[in-house]
This record gives C-alpha cells, sequence and structure tokens, in this order.
C-alpha cells in the first residue's frame, strides 16, 4: 500500500515538474493565464509555471510578418479613381495587447491603413500620386503606427506597390506623355539652333579680334620701323653737323653733291628707266665731288 503511495506520489511530482516547465522558441513568446486571468509573458528559453493553477493560454509569434497585398480604391485631387496595391510589415512587441485589446490583428491593420491611404492619396493629384510614393509611405507608417501601439503592434514598414488606372486614364497619359515628348524635342532644337547661331557669333568676333590683333602688331611694327628710321635720320644730321662744324664749307659741298649722286644712281637703277641723259653740270658735280674727296684726304693727311 505505502510503495503504491509511493508511486503515485513520484508520479504526480514528475508530472507536475513536467507541466511546470515550458520552452519558448525565440521566435515566440507564452502568455500565461492563472485562473481565466493573464498574469505574465514568457519570453524566449526555459521557463516556469505553476502547474495546474497557470496554463499557456496563447503562443504567439513575434517575428515580423507581412499583409497579403490588397487594392485600395482611391480619388485623387484631380478626381481621377485609381487602385492602389499596398502592403504592411509588423511585428508584435506587446503580446498581451495584441491578445485581449484586438480579435483580428491583421484585419485592424487592413482597415486602418486603408483609411490612412485613402486619406493621404486624396491630397495628390495623379502626377504627384505616381512619383511621390516615398513620402506617401512614409506618412502612411507614421499614421498605421500611431494607431497599432494600444494593439502591442510595430509597423515596420508599409509599401504602396503599384498604381492601377483605367484605361481611358491610361489613354490620357500616353497622349500626355507623346505632347510632352514633342514640347521638349522642340525646346531642344530650339537651344540647338540657339546655340548655333552664338557659336558662329563667337567665331566672327574671334576673327575680328584676331584681325585687329594682326593690325596692331603691323602698326607697332611700322612705328617701331619709323621710330628707328627717325633715330638713323638723327644719327646721321648729328654726324653731318659735326663734320660741318669741322670742315666748315667743303663738308656742307660734300653733303650737297653726295645726295646729288645719290638721288642719280637712284634714277639709274629704277626699272621704268631705259636711257638716262645727264647734264654736263652733273658731269661737272661729279668732278667736283672728286676734288672734294681729295682735299679730306688731303686734309686728314695734314
Amino acid at each position: 500500500m505505502w510503495n503504491f503511495f509511493l508511486m503515485c506520489l513520484v508520479a504526480f511530482t514528475l508530472v507536475s515538474i513536467y507541466l511546470g516547465i515550458r520552452v519558448v522558441p525565440q521566435s515566440k513568446v507564452f502568455v500565461i493565464e492563472r485562473f481565466g486571468k493573464y498574469t505574465r509573458t514568457l519570453s524566449a528559453g526555459l521557463g516556469l509555471i505553476v502547474p495546474y493553477i497557470d496554463r499557456v493560454a496563447r503562443k504567439v509569434n513575434i517575428l515580423e510578418r507581412q499583409l497579403p497585398e490588397f487594392p485600395i480604391s482611391v480619388i485623387t485631387e484631380d478626381n481621377v479613381e485609381v487602385n492602389l496595391k499596398t502592403t504592411v510589415f509588423f511585428r508584435v512587441v506587446d503580446a498581451s495587447k495584441s491578445i485581449y485589446r484586438i480579435a483580428d490583428i491583421e484585419s485592424a491593420l487592413e482597415t486602418t491603413a486603408k483609411s490612412v491611404v485613402r486619406s493621404a492619396g486624396g491630397r495628390l493629384s495623379l502626377d504627384n500620386l505616381q512619383s511621390s510614393r516615398d513620402s506617401m509611405n512614409q506618412e502612411i507608417a507614421t499614421k498605421l503606427i500611431e494607431a497599432a501601439v494600444i494593439w502591442g503592434v510595430e509597423v515596420t514598414r508599409t509599401e504602396v506597390t503599384d498604381v492601377e488606372v483605367d484605361e481611358k486614364t491610361k489613354e490620357s497619359q500616353r497622349q500626355q506623355l507623346n505632347a510632352e515628348r514633342e514640347r521638349r524635342a522642340t525646346i531642344a532644337t530650339a537651344e540647338g539652333a540657339k546655340r548655333s547661331v552664338e557659336l558662329a557669333a563667337d567665331a566672327q568676333f574671334y576673327q575680328a579680334k584676331k584681325v585687329a590683333d594682326a593690325l596692331r602688331v603691323e602698326a607697332d611694327a611700322k612705328a617701331y620701323s619709323v621710330k628707328v628710321q627717325a633715330e638713323a635720320d638723327a644719327e646721321q644730321t648729328r654726324l653731318i653737323a659735326d663734320a660741318i662744324k669741322a670742315e666748315g664749307q667743303p663738308a656742307i659741298n660734300f653733303e650737297i653733291m653726295k645726295r646729288q649722286v645719290d638721288s642719280i644712281a637712284l634714277l639709274a637703277s629704277s626699272n621704268q628707266t631705259k636711257t638716262l641723259v645727264l647734264p654736263t653740270d652733273i658731269t661737272k658735280t661729279l668732278g667736283s665731288l672728286e676734288a672734294l674727296i681729295e682735299t679730306f684726304k688731303g686734309n686728314k693727311n695734314v
């Protein structure tokens, strides 16, 4: 009798230990109730409960999940009806709230998302709706996060995956796109013609500038030549003046005769001169020049 009682006690103890130990997976938490009332939440790992009194009311998945993609009918600011395909990513952060505050989390999130998306999309035109998905996703996520806090749920991300419009709207968009392309092509052609005219004008300006630079260089060269010639003439005049001062009237006569001889040589070398007739005075001039040269030589020897 005592052995049977002892065996029953051992079996009861083993069963109680088994019922009091709970191993919680990493991806879940266990919600514990005592006599039907929530007491605590067991996190991942080994957990202990009071057997026969406590029980695991719910095993809650805490991994991030995604709602199935659902369409939302939206009337845009410019009165175009579109369907926005949307999905929501979320995870449970407070298991007790997700059980005791809401019956169906996914349905509640979908309903709230539809309301938020309709409100956000109704403030945008069709063009802005298609080009402003990032800002719209951010707005939807912000409002959903505020609404989901009381359910113990964290909304991690929302996505407007597609914008669907009817065939008439698509055709209007195609016509608008073609008109925009033609407008851009016209603008590009006009800008190209404008640029061509600008380049031609720049080329003419550059050519005129180079011609002006060449004329300026030529003028500078002529001015320099005149300056050098003037300096040479001045030096020659100074030398003649010194000679006149030193030699007197013979030097004057010599210079005059020398210039006459140079003139005769210039006439003789001209291509237009075929026959050169010299008067007898010229031969006298040459003879006088020879005499003056002899005189100068004699003066120098003295």
